[in-house]
């Protein structure tokens, strides 16, 4: 408990709870209307702009938060009115910001900043500001949600009933890739570029384990993933791993373990 007493562990904690409420409400739209491979897109798309924010000397979450914006409407501009197929357009941004990180970067002059931090994670980069960011956006999103839960349900499962009810579908689908790159660029620091897609995907198929209600997956995706990023942190903390790892392989073994655990009651029941 000694532990708890630390700011930067506090910081990771405040981090990781509102980075799960956030995740598990984006995360299970992306699952919904299956955009993980476009949110694991916008996600390494997002190391271009950590590289810019470098290089200029700006905030590199600032920039990788534009450039993340920036890449989400890309794909939708590539796919939707230039013909091409949305998983080019998603491949082609990916590359495009691995490739400008990298090279700016290398150009950056002084030292070279620590990049693990930003690819895995790291419990020690979680700041105040970081906290407030994604505390703020959490809050924001969360009474979105209870608000617009219908429209963005029916649009989440069925564009074409979502118009029929005349709907505003385009504005919700452009909100919601803003709030799939907001939440990405929030999350960086805890769980890291080359880990985030998971937080955004496992904890919803944890929770779709033992439910199918859009409402109910988003719950309980919250708490396990809240559970998740805390068993995490502390592994993290004591084995000297990045935090990212760390919490991506509980998330796994929670999924795992309930998946084996159902099918087990399955074929008892069964027997009997």
């Amino acid at each position: 408990m000694d532990l708890l007493h630390y700011t930067f562990f506090q910081n990771a904690l405040l981090g990781s709870l509102f980075t799960c409420i956030a995740c598990g409400i984006v995360g299970s739209y992306v699952v919904a209307r299956r955009l993980v491979f476009i949110s694991g897109g916008i996600t390494h798309a997002s190391f271009g702009g950590l590289g810019l924010g470098f290089y200029l000397g700006v905030n590199p979450i600032f920039s990788a938060l534009v450039f993340s914006i920036a890449s989400a409407f890309g794909v939708e501009w590539l796919s939707k009115k230039q013909g091409i197929r949305e998983d080019s357009a998603i491949a082609a941004f990916w590359a495009l910001g691995m490739a400008l990180g990298v090279i700016c970067i290398f150009l950056t002059p002084g030292y070279a900043p620590n990049i693990s931090a930003y690819l895995f994670g790291n419990i020690l980069t979680v700041t105040g500001t970081d906290i407030w960011f994604a505390g703020s956006f959490a809050c924001v999103l969360a009474l979105l949600f209870i608000r617009y839960f219908n429209p963005v349900l029916y649009v989440a499962f069925d564009r074409e009933f979502a118009q029929t009810k005349g709907l505003k579908v385009a504005l919700i689908e452009n909100l919601m890739m803003v709030a799939i790159a907001i939440c990405i660029v929030s999350s960086i620091r805890l769980i890291g570029i080359m880990l985030l897609m998971s937080l955004m995907t496992v904890p919803q198929m944890t929770a779709n384990l033992f439910t199918s209600k859009f409402k109910n997956i988003i719950l309980y995706s919250i708490f396990i993933g809240i559970a998740g990023c805390f068993s995490g942190l502390f592994i993290s903390y004591y084995l000297n791993v990045p935090s990212g790892a760390a919490i991506i392989f509980v998330q796994v073994i929670l999924f795992l373990i309930c998946k084996i655990g159902i099918f087990l009651c399955h074929r008892t029941i069964k027997r009997v």
